[in-house]
């Protein structure tokens, strides 16, 4: 007798790459790396809220202070490497608006990855992932879902909590966007 494989083995390689494509080229939506600057654009998204939370601190003082799990807002500015943004899911690191990204002046092509300023980074970073009512990672383009970019300042909410490594990481439900200067 013949032995087949199961289908689902047999297509389960085509199936990821197919959804990594749909996910990477979207169905004509335009993501935060489309935008030009000072283009603004009007997001609908449930994770986007429209008022700034008030007691919003900055990455760097989370990252010395939070103890186990935590509710708090964090402001921060996206970026820390060259590739911030996640693949797949929405997800990006941030880092404390103290630290000075690099200048396009000073012959830095990707100025958020703050390969000017990055011994400041390591005690100044957080992992950011969007996350739905039921706390799983949301599945899609963080630029296209919030109207973010390299460089933009977010403030973030949701639980916070600190590994013991030390990494800061916040499984956010809301982002407010702060407007470009």
């Amino acid at each position: 007798m013949h032995h087949l494989k199961p289908l689902w083995r047999f297509n389960l390689g085509s199936m990821l790459f197919t959804l990594s494509l749909m996910s990477v080229n979207g169905c004509g939506t335009k993501t935060g790396s489309d935008l030009v600057d000072g283009e603004s654009q009007q997001i609908d998204s449930v994770y986007v809220v429209t008022e700034e939370p008030a007691d919003a601190i900055p990455v760097g003082i989370a990252k010395e202070s939070v103890e186990g799990e935590q509710y708090l807002s964090l402001v921060g500015t996206i970026g820390g490497s060259a590739k911030p943004f996640v693949d797949g899911i929405a997800a990006f690191t941030i880092v404390d608006p103290k630290v000075p990204s690099c200048a396009g002046e000073e012959g830095c092509p990707t100025p958020w990855d703050y390969c000017c300023t990055q011994n400041q980074v390591k005690d100044n970073i957080a992992t950011v992932k969007i996350v739905d009512s039921e706390g799983v990672p949301v599945a899609s383009d963080a630029r296209g879902l919030l109207g973010v970019k390299e460089l933009s300042t977010v403030v973030v909410s949701g639980t916070v909590k600190r590994d013991d490594t030390g990494n800061l990481s916040i499984a956010a439900t809301q982002v407010f966007v702060k407007p470009s200067k």
